[in-house]
């Protein structure tokens, strides 16, 4: 069977070895997971334990949160990618090195351009950072939509966030409002098709209405 180009990276990476995490007791490999043509894509951090066990992104407690919030915004996983800027789970769920980041970073790109979204949700601080190549906290720019060259980014605090923090998941609720409202706006219902194995993502038509957005941070 023929391996699609995605396909063909993410068995480019079963093995992985171009970092120490490779060595810090991770038990596998999440590449990603969810629709190979998806419009809306979330970027996380890196797996926890329950990632690293099951070899998927979002499957724990954070993972169920993310998915009533998925519901809150006429989403599904089925209509959606996930991945992780880093691949591989961090010791004790540390955050990410410098380096990591820097050697993993390549191949999420490499999903970015291969799934083609035109909208890019980064869950949290670390993949809002790498995407926007910015030091900026999340709690400045999060529910915003920002106009790259060939998608928009869309910064989201992250589900575990409020689980650690009870007092965060009201904001949480209000920027997946925020990006519903974006989708509102920018979308129009996908055609139906009785042959489709998975429900059709909404099919969104982005421009962005000017090309200095990011001066925000000049």
């Amino acid at each position: 069977m023929t391996l699609t180009p995605l396909q063909d990276l993410a068995q480019s990476l079963v093995n992985c070895d171009r970092c120490k995490l490779a060595k810090l007791g991770r038990s596998q490999v999440v590449f990603g997971v969810g629709n190979p043509h998806a419009s809306i894509m979330f970027v996380g951090e890196a797996p926890g334990f329950n990632e690293d066990q099951k070899g998927e992104p979002f499957v724990g407690a954070a993972g169920k949160l993310l998915n009533d919030l998925l519901a809150s915004a006429g989403l599904s996983r089925d209509q959606i990618y996930i991945a992780n800027v880093i691949k591989c789970r961090p010791p004790n769920n540390r955050d990410p090195e410098q380096d990591e980041v820097e050697t993993c970073k390549p191949f999420l790109m490499q999903q970015i351009q291969l799934i083609r979204p035109k909208l890019v949700c980064t869950l949290g601080n670390w993949a809002t950072q790498t995407l926007l190549e910015r030091k900026v906290g999340i709690t400045k720019v999060k529910a915003q939509a920002f106009y790259m060259k060939d998608f928009v980014i869309f910064p989201l605090l992250h589900p575990a966030a409020a689980l650690h923090q009870g007092n965060l998941l009201p904001a949480l609720k209000e920027d997946f409002k925020k990006l519903k409202e974006f989708l509102d706006r920018h979308s129009k219902p996908a055609e139906p098709n009785s042959a489709a194995p998975i429900p059709a993502a909404p099919v969104l038509n982005i421009e962005s209405p000017q090309p200095a957005q990011m001066d925000l941070f000049g």
